[in-house]
């Protein structure tokens, strides 16, 4: 077995213990600044699990999946934030 497959093992399981981490402080953030940190936050580690599994299964599919979600993330993080800020989205 490569050492490839262990390095990305490895980083598959650090990954999925930083997203339940992020989850946790989704849920129990004492304020809104900090989910929604933990939602961007959320959003780059759900991104680089599915470059990660790309990598580990050889398919090209899951790097466009892995975009859609980085642009979903940002827009999402742009509209909150814009949202808490303002208290609307669109002028």
């Amino acid at each position: 077995m490569s050492i490839l497959l262990y390095t990305l093992g490895i980083c598959m399981v650090a990954i999925t213990i930083s997203m339940f981490l992020c989850l946790i402080r989704l849920v129990v953030g004492p304020s809104i600044v900090d989910r929604l940190l933990a939602l961007d936050t959320l959003f780059l580690n759900a991104t680089c699990l599915i470059v990660i599994l790309g990598i580990y299964w050889a398919s090209t599919s899951f790097f466009e999946g892995a975009l859609l979600v980085a642009m979903l993330g940002f827009v999402s993080t742009a509209a909150l934030a814009r949202y808490f800020t303002t208290g609307h989205v669109v002028d």
